[in-house]
């Protein structure tokens, strides 16, 4: 993983970062969405930032970051991956950026799809984000590693406070009851719409999960 960041002066300057930029590069989709409303924001866009108390100040943000999962090869690339200052203490948030795409394969799709080292993959991760093995089959795979994908860089940055966000464009809140199933799985209790989850409290690292909604206009 390249460590040698360049900042971005234009939405555009996302594109190159896509894994196939002209299937994904478009209006309506995602991607686009997604560097447009944190360009604009220059700073945390207002959905996210209004989730948490007081002011919290982004210091960092890097599109399409990819964090190494464990136990094989595969890598769990963030929509954005951010550093925040939480009042004196330091946040990581991993980002799922969506307008109606769905989240991919269920776990017992994503299991039959390959080979026998996927099983000792999700037994990790289940390990990493504090969820009990096997999960449910019917639970979206995509959830599982991009929650530990926060963990593990909240981990690798020190940080006590690991996030998982999905930034969804969707005015009629596309699959927000996948993203709610997930989190009843793994914190005991669903999630409301545009607020922090309770807390999980995994150790050295604290994880909550959000769902919030990106302005109509991206």
């Amino acid at each position: 993983m390249n460590k040698i960041y360049i900042p971005a002066k234009n939405p555009e300057d996302w594109k190159p970062l896509l894994g196939k930029p002209n299937l994904h590069w478009k209006p309506g989709r995602s991607a686009m969405a997604t560097a447009y409303s944190w360009q604009k924001a220059d700073s945390l866009p207002d959905e996210i930032s209004t989730i948490f108390e007081g002011s919290p100040e982004l210091l960092l943000a890097i599109p399409e970051h990819k964090v190494k999962m464990p136990k094989g090869r595969g890598e769990s690339q963030c929509d954005v991956f951010a550093l925040v200052r939480l009042g004196e203490k330091l946040g990581v948030l991993a980002v799922e950026a969506k307008v109606d795409e769905t989240f991919g394969p269920t776990v017992d799709q994503w299991l039959k799809q390959g080979g026998d080292n996927r099983p000792p993959i999700l037994a990790a991760i289940c390990d990493v984000i504090g969820a009990s093995y096997p999960p449910p089959g019917h639970l979206r795979y995509q959830l599982f590693h991009r929650t530990a994908a926060a963990v593990l860089e909240a981990r690798r940055f020190n940080a006590p406070t690991a996030i998982m966000i999905v930034q969804s464009f969707s005015q009629d809140h596309a699959w927000f009851e996948d993203f709610e199933a997930f989190s009843a799985f793994l914190l005991g209790k669903g999630v409301s719409r545009g607020a922090l989850s309770v807390k999980a409290d995994l150790g050295d690292v604290s994880l909550q999960l959000a769902w919030v909604t990106g302005k109509n206009p991206f």
